[in-house]
């Protein structure tokens, strides 16, 4: 549950990459979170990882809650499920499309209605089977035409998706509102507050999607909110709208970042794919289905923007790499030794904790890293105020210090 900084893999530099625009981009890359390798691809390093891994295990949660199951669709996708929708051709952005030894095309997948429609409906077949919620967690590859903001847009992320799949319209529209408000949870456990928004369907399709987004000025989207009762609409969809629909008040354009996408895709699948059941009156009836998106990499990207200040990142709680950073900064040997037994300590209790065991560094220097790397506790011993049997104790997100006896670590709440 800990990691001593001496070993970490993590290389803190100066000076942000020179490509690097947004603030999550600057500090994410200086911090050594993440690495470009080419243009919208990235290699997430071990504290990049240990983030992604939390938002990840958040969101699993929620969709387990919601009664869905985890399966694990191929990145590989078959072309004539592609061919059976008629979007081989026409999805936007196009399909990253290869050929194996045997000439025989297919792609990365950048979504998975085809995938999943043909899964459920070599399986399901009455009513009785319904409904079903189905969601991965997977390797997803779009062919942007630019790639910005370090992992706000990217050509190969990590995406959840849920697929839902119901008898009618009014089942469907009832777990449609179930996972609007499973977003919202996930959005603030992971420390953001999110707009829901109606939004285009694009080439995902259907009869009605809506777009969380978190207000940020580093978000690509413009949004229409009404201050009064929170009608939120994306102008992609709503452009020509000057007055709220629902109460008639002015609306505030706002830049933000999509990090969420849900879809009533009603039966645009199952009836190219022939996706049916048998319901209860002996009928043969299309499959209802919804659809629900979350780009994981983005949810991180958007916690850096909108929590940080001139020295680095602030991690929301939930979501931190770390929960303590343990930083000795006299390189006496009484400091280092209460040091080690604090950190064994707060271990044995199941903290995660990284511990800065590094004796060449000075204090500034370890105060430098530890406000950029952002972890939400700070945890402070010198000579200082080991002479008063204390630690400092500092959380990221304030300035105020307090000095606490070392005997009452563990009673602390981190």
């Amino acid at each position: 549950m800990g990691v001593r900084q001496s070993q970490l893999f993590a290389k803190i530099k100066k000076e942000a990459p020179k490509e690097a625009e947004t603030v999550s981009h600057k500090y994410l890359a200086r911090a050594d979170f993440i690495e470009q390798t080419i243009s919208g691809v990235y290699r997430f390093l071990p504290l990049g990882y240990r983030v992604l891994k939390k938002i990840e295990k958040i969101v699993r949660e929620e969709m387990m809650n919601l009664g869905a199951e985890e399966l694990y669709l191929p990145v590989l996708q078959n072309k004539t499920l592609w061919l059976e929708t008629g979007r081989w051709q026409t999805i936007d952005p196009p399909l990253f499309r290869l050929k194996d030894r045997h000439q025989k095309e297919t792609a990365l997948g950048s979504t998975h209605e085809e995938e999943i429609t043909d899964t459920v409906r070599r399986r399901i077949k009455s009513y009785q089977d319904l409904p079903l919620y189905l969601f991965q967690i997977q390797d997803k590859f779009r062919n942007e035409m630019r790639a910005s903001g370090g992992l706000l847009r990217t050509r190969e992320f990590i995406m959840k998706d849920l697929y839902s799949f119901h008898r009618d319209q009014a089942d469907l529209k009832k777990f449609y509102e179930k996972v609007k408000k499973s977003y919202f949870r996930i959005f603030k456990r992971c420390g953001l507050k999110a707009v829901c928004v109606e939004a285009s369907s694009g080439t995902i399709g259907g009869e009605l999607s809506h777009e969380f987004m978190v207000l940020s000025s580093a978000g690509e989207d413009k949004v229409l909110i009404c201050g009064k009762c929170g009608f939120g609409a994306n102008i992609e969809k709503s452009g020509e709208i000057k007055k709220c629909p629902g109460c008639g008040k002015g609306l505030e354009e706002k830049q933000a970042i999509e990090v969420g996408h849900i879809f009533v895709l009603g039966t645009k699948y199952s009836q190219v794919m022939k996706a049916n059941f048998i319901d209860s009156d002996g009928k043969q009836k299309l499959l209802v289905m919804g659809c629900y998106g979350i780009g994981l990499p983005r949810l991180m990207a958007a916690a850096v923007e909108v929590c940080h200040d001139q020295k680095g990142i602030i991690w929301p709680e939930e979501i931190a790499p770390f929960w303590v950073h343990l930083l000795p900064i006299t390189p006496s040997k009484s400091v280092y030794v209460s040091a080690e037994k604090i950190y064994k300590n707060l271990q044995k209790e199941g903290m995660e904790v990284l511990y800065d065991d590094r004796k060449a560094l000075s204090a500034g220097q370890k105060f430098v890293e530890a406000d950029l790397i952002g972890i939400p506790t700070r945890i402070v011993i010198s000579e200082r105020t080991l002479r008063k049997g204390c630690v400092e104790i500092k959380k990221r997100s304030e300035k105020k210090v307090k000095l606490i006896k070392i005997s009452q670590i563990l009673n602390v709440k981190f």
